[in-house]
């Protein structure tokens, strides 16, 4: 597909472009060259996370923005590598720690919105369009249909919410830490208001039971997460 001018005018004419990288996904590349590493999104997503990286900026480390055109993002290589692909001697410490400061930021400030019945609709525009693939479930959900699991969310739907600032894919692929040890989030195209148990579940759902108890008291801002709540928000990521 032709690149946009913004975008070629940071990576460089001759910088080589890769999919083959940490963290890899659909329309998502690696450019090397002599402006340097980049990695260029491309798609609805990137122009969510641009918009939300925006807004963290100056809140919560996040990868800088080179250049925006279209729904094409450039950013700046954080020279930093994933919780997942090197994992520190605590990793749950680490990303318990980013978290609690995400989850700090007043919520009132926050412009992005992913409360329960704008994520529920989402699932159900998904399933809809024929968008959740069964065949990825969780091993706790093989053999259900989306329908079947869409009727269970619904069903299942919290009553209200403890709100805070949520990343909304808050895993290990998506902390990022640098050689000094200090953490960066990445791929905050879900970020908006959300129940806290949202972040906590994904987390958790990765990490061994030390790790998991090392993550929740470096986050500190719950006494014991609601395991029916964390049973939920697991649920609704099958459909996002």
């Amino acid at each position: 597909m032709p690149v946009p001018p913004a975008v070629t005018a940071v990576v460089g004419d001759g910088a080589e472009w890769s999919a083959d990288h940490e963290g890899q996904s659909g329309g998502v590349w690696k450019t090397t060259g002599a402006a340097g590493t980049f990695f260029v999104k491309h798609g609805e997503d990137a122009a969510r996370e641009h918009d939300r990286l925006r807004w963290l900026t100056g809140r919560v480390p996040v990868p800088e923005i080179a250049a925006f055109t279209g729904d094409w993002l450039v950013l700046a290589d954080a020279r930093a590598v994933s919780v997942a692909t090197e994992p520190p001697a605590d990793p749950g410490a680490a990303m318990g720690a980013i978290l609690r400061r995400l989850h700090l930021l007043p919520v009132a400030r926050c412009p992005f919105d992913a409360r329960t019945p704008v994520t529920v609709g989402q699932a159900r525009h998904n399933v809809a369009a024929g968008l959740v693939d069964a065949d990825d479930f969780d091993d706790d959900h093989a053999g259900s249909t989306p329908g079947e699991l869409l009727d269970r969310l619904v069903a299942l739907c919290p009553a209200d919410e403890d709100l805070v600032v949520s990343h909304g894919d808050f895993t290990a692929e998506n902390v990022l830490l640098r050689p000094d040890g200090s953490a960066l989030l990445t791929d905050v195209s879900r970020l908006g208001v959300a129940d806290r148990h949202r972040d906590i579940a994904l987390a958790c759902r990765g990490l061994t039971g030390d790790q998991a108890g090392s993550f929740l008291a470096a986050y500190g801002l719950i006494d014991r997460p609601d395991p029916a709540r964390l049973y939920w928000y697991r649920l609704l990521d099958e459909f996002l």
